[in-house]
């Protein structure tokens, strides 16, 4: 990209507004993890998705995965910077098995982090730690000190995204209306026995969320997980049918998308600490 080469063997930053003048960036696949903070870099594009925002923006990038620009080039109003971490530069340190731990690394990019201009300010000096030990000469400390600055700033960026999803109240309640709509007309199709039960990633790619976001969004927003919504929609339509028709627990199984009825009736147990049949009674 011409730009300057990295003062650290694992570790880069980009100031973006170096970027401007470059028209003709292509596909980047980063085998690193990578951190930015943006502004106007709605000529960027991830995986096969838009920025579609103009503010100050954060977004996660994981090992594999491909940041590409548009053929008009990079906008001049780009500003902001990216950190680029090599996955061996947390080997041996805290943040080796507890960086999966943050789930927004596999978000999609329009489930980026919106920051207020405090929050913002907060980041931004944070990573100015980093970038300060980034160009001192290295020592034995380096590693420990800039490892111990990015683990505050991801700890800070989870709690914004757990602020963000109660805060977007509109856009988020609208997800939570729509899997109640998606779940509801899924079980009322009498072709489940065709096709089974709807996995995560049908009601994800339906919602057009990805699957991490929205189970991130449910726990804070509900405190259930998108399996435990499907199994809640399941039982709710098990119960309709055992205290409405004469079908057979099996047959009930059947039509509600499981091979094995006695995977079913495990299922309901685990849920309503009683038997299909057992609730069943209690009506009769």
């Amino acid at each position: 990209m011409g730009l300057p080469k990295p003062q650290h063997p694992l570790i880069g930053f980009i100031d973006l507004s170096g970027l401007r003048d470059k028209s003709d960036i292509t596909s980047v696949l980063f085998d690193l993890y990578v951190i930015s903070l943006k502004r106007g870099c709605d000529k960027l594009i991830y995986g096969q998705q838009k920025y579609d925002f103009d503010e100050g923006l954060m977004a996660f990038l994981a090992p594999g995965q491909i940041l590409r620009g548009e053929e008009n080039g990079v906008p001049a109003k780009l500003e902001g910077w990216m950190l680029f971490v090599h996955p061996d530069f947390l080997w041996g340190t805290s943040l080796a098995n507890k960086i999966k731990k943050y789930e927004y690394f596999d978000y999609s990019v329009s489930e980026a982090l919106f920051l207020s201009d405090k929050e913002e300010t907060l980041i931004n000096d944070i990573v100015e730690n980093i970038k300060n030990e980034y160009h001192a000469n290295i020592d034995k400390f380096s590693q420990n000190i800039m490892i111990s600055h990015l683990e505050t700033l991801l700890n800070y960026a989870e709690r914004f995204y757990q602020r963000q999803f109660i805060t977007r109240k509109i856009s988020n309640h609208q997800i939570l209306d729509r899997l109640e709509t998606l779940l509801s007309d899924y079980f009322n199709n009498d072709d489940l026995i065709s096709k089974g039960l709807p996995t995560v990633q049908y009601i994800s790619e339906n919602l057009n969320v990805s699957p991490t976001y929205l189970r991130s969004l449910l726990k804070t927003l509900t405190g259930q997980s998108t399996q435990q919504h499907i199994h809640n929609k399941l039982i709710e339509r098990a119960k309709e049918k055992l205290s409405t028709t004469d079908l057979s627990v099996s047959e009930i199984a059947y039509e509600l998308g499981f091979e094995h009825p006695q995977s079913f009736s495990k299922l309901f147990k685990a849920k309503t600490e009683i038997s299909p049949l057992e609730f069943r009674r209690s009506f009769n």
